[in-house]
């Protein structure tokens, strides 16, 4: 075994000996308001597919560890090798504290592109959102979002998550748990699905549920000390399954994770220092993070 594998094996024993064919970029179906389809949202306007090379001194080393952007806002690397040392997928991850950072959402009917998101927002950190459909060319969210206390499209049932966004910080939560009350002062907030890890750290999405997609992936987290995660694995090696059983055996200590919308949709801008993993289509709901 190479110190590669030995050093991604430590990270994540449970995946690193599943067979990868080849990977793909996922493009399928608009989701609709049920677990029966679990594939990212392709919608018509597409940016040129070829990811950027970022970073390359770190794009050589197989975990990075976390290291600080600035007070309460780290960075991690991850690269994943299978067991015949082939690179497979790269997991880019932010972590932050909400003492140093707040979060908000932020939607348009008509998508735009991170760097537009940026432009318009100032925010230091853009991320996609949640699933959305086109309806007569406007850009409709699938699961219910919240933007300046202004509710958008309709709550999910219970089998799907919810980023909560209030003065005083963010939580995610699953709604089967709890539920979203219509009546809860929420400055922001999206619904999206399947929760890949639940409240305790506990599997989310089991092997009986796996449609054995592989696809760019989008996620946000909470770790059991209350901070925030996004990780972004954009080379389309992961099912919903293998991510969910990554996440829950990895180093991260997660409490919950949630599954945004992937496939073109899957990308990242910070603004300082500057990194971006761009979408490969126009976003109509964007996560935010500003420094508070």
């Amino acid at each position: 075994m190479t110190d590669i594998m030995k050093i991604a094996k430590g990270i994540l024993p449970a995946l690193l000996y599943f067979p990868l064919l080849h990977w793909v970029g996922g493009g399928c179906n608009p989701i609709p308001q049920t677990m029966s389809a679990l594939t990212p949202t392709s919608v018509p306007t597409v940016i040129p597919s070829a990811l950027p090379m970022l970073s390359p001194t770190l794009e050589t080393t197989p975990d990075t560890g976390w290291q600080g952007l600035q007070p309460g806002l780290e960075r991690r690397l991850i690269r994943i090798y299978n067991d015949q040392s082939q690179h497979i997928e790269s997991l880019y991850m932010f972590r932050l504290e909400q003492s140093q950072f707040r979060l908000d959402v932020a939607y348009h009917e008509s998508p735009q592109s991170l760097e537009s998101w940026k432009a318009e927002t100032n925010a230091l950190l853009v991320v996609n959102g949640g699933y959305f459909r086109v309806e007569n060319e406007n850009h409709i969210p699938n699961g219910l979002t919240i933007v300046d206390g202004e509710a958008f499209g309709n709550s999910y049932e219970p089998f799907a998550g919810m980023l909560a966004i209030r003065e005083q910080g963010a939580e995610l939560r699953w709604l089967a748990e709890k539920p979203y009350d219509p009546n809860e002062p929420l400055m922001a907030g999206l619904q999206s699905f399947p929760v890949l890890v639940k409240p305790g750290g506990v599997l989310g999405f089991p092997e009986q549920n796996e449609d054995n997609v592989r696809a760019r992936r989008t996620v946000i987290g909470q770790d059991q000390e209350g901070r925030l995660l996004f990780i972004v694995a954009p080379r389309g090696y992961f099912t919903l399954h293998l991510l969910s059983l990554y996440l829950t055996a990895s180093d991260l200590n997660l409490d919950i994770a949630i599954n945004l919308d992937g496939g073109p949709s899957t990308g990242f801008l910070v603004a300082n220092p500057p990194e971006i993993i761009p979408s490969q289509t126009l976003l109509p709901i964007v996560i935010l993070v500003y420094v508070r």
